[in-house]
């Protein structure tokens, strides 16, 4: 099968530094933007893998995921073979009875249709994608707006409860505390309609070391930054998580 394409985030890029000139630096210095939509990932597989890395470091839930998904035939979890499988197993591979009824719960409103397929999700906004799936036991918006920008590719989504792209504002920009919600949406009105890839270099702008950004020319702080993973900070709020 033939594989689909990547987002072409250069427009977004050109928009953004145009638009922003503290930002354009930041840019200059970071580079292009790497999101990658993984599109073998159904939305099951993408929103089972929040539920399980929910706080949890990263090497804890990569275990945890691998020992879950080979309990399965060929490695493949699906809805009904999730539903299937004994709650003893389940708990053997290291879910906690939490995440345990979580799973559970998105398997089965996958199957009756509140979580929406990949065809029906295209034709629908980011705030009915989340308002649907946030129905699911364990998962709030920040989830589904992960879910959103890495994994279906919607290019205006600003997560506002996300601890790294609130750091990344207040550093960027100088601040003397982190921007509340209301802050973070007036200021991004200039991203508007990329959002996404703007929160992408919040991200960058966060785990930089602790000088701030520099205009191009000048000696970087960096050659190169790390891709950002559905698993960054959210807000302590756990509606948020």
């Amino acid at each position: 099968m033939k594989a689909l394409p990547q987002p072409e985030w250069s427009l977004a890029v050109e928009h953004l530094s145009a638009a922003d000139s503290k930002l354009a630096v930041l840019i200059a210095q970071v580079g292009p933007c790497t999101i990658e939509i993984p599109h073998h990932f159904s939305i099951f597989h993408s929103l089972s893998r929040s539920i399980v890395y929910q706080q949890l470091a990263g090497v804890a839930a990569s275990a945890i995921l691998a020992r879950l998904e080979a309990l399965f035939p060929k490695r493949r979890m699906t809805p009904r073979n999730l539903l299937a499988m004994d709650d003893l197993a389940l708990r053997g591979a290291g879910l906690s009875q939490n995440k345990l009824a979580a799973l559970r719960d998105l398997a089965a409103k996958c199957l009756d249709g509140t979580v929406p397929n990949k065809r029906a999700l295209a034709r629908m906004t980011d705030e009915e994608i989340i308002e649907c799936i946030s129905k699911v036991r364990g998962i709030g918006r920040w989830t589904v707006e992960m879910m959103l920008i890495f994994r279906l590719g919607r290019p205006n989504v600003l997560p506002v409860d996300d601890y790294g792209v609130r750091k990344g504002i207040q550093r960027l920009y100088k601040l003397r505390e982190l921007p509340t919600k209301n802050a973070m949406r007036r200021r991004a009105r200039k991203w508007e309609p990329w959002c996404s890839v703007a929160s992408w270099y919040m991200w960058r702008c966060a785990e930089l070391p602790g000088r701030k950004p520099r205009a191009k020319g000048k000696a970087a702080v960096k050659d190169s930054v790390p891709p950002p993973t559905a698993t960054k900070k959210a807000a302590t709020k756990k509606a948020a998580r």
